[in-house]
């Protein structure tokens, strides 16, 4: 308020500006010319900013307006779809086309299979049960 007091009784976020213009103001102006305002200019645009912020929702909406742009122009049409993000494409591949080479200790079904005749260890185990 340019009373200099707020909503809470001590000065307002803008008194200190509408000093400053009324200071400017009292220097440059007399009764008889009024010429002296044209230098006040800037201390009005601060006093007038303090209390609309034009300038700042200005700003803010122009970075906002960039951000939106960029994020438009970014190309996201080679990008990965859900499905290949979580199986990182392995799934659908064969081991040999991943290249994934199996260790020696984990089984696999070749290694699963008879190799030939029940060896004698093997026929004392299965005749145990």
């Amino acid at each position: 308020m340019s009373s200099g007091y707020g909503l809470t009784g001590g000065p307002s976020r803008c008194f200190p500006f509408w000093q400053e213009v009324l200071a400017c103001y009292v220097v440059n102006t007399t009764m008889e010319d009024d010429s002296g305002k044209a230098k006040c200019k800037p201390a009005l645009d601060d006093y007038y900013e303090c209390l609309h912020h034009k300038k700042e929702y200005r700003k803010v909406v122009a970075m906002q307006a960039a951000y939106r742009r960029r994020e438009t122009e970014t190309a996201r049409d080679q990008a990965p779809s859900a499905g290949e993000i979580r199986s990182l494409g392995l799934l659908d591949k064969k081991d040999e086309e991943v290249n994934i080479k199996h260790g020696r200790l984990l089984p696999t079904y070749g290694s699963n299979l008879s190799k030939g005749p029940i060896s004698t260890v093997e026929r004392v185990a299965t005749q145990g049960t």
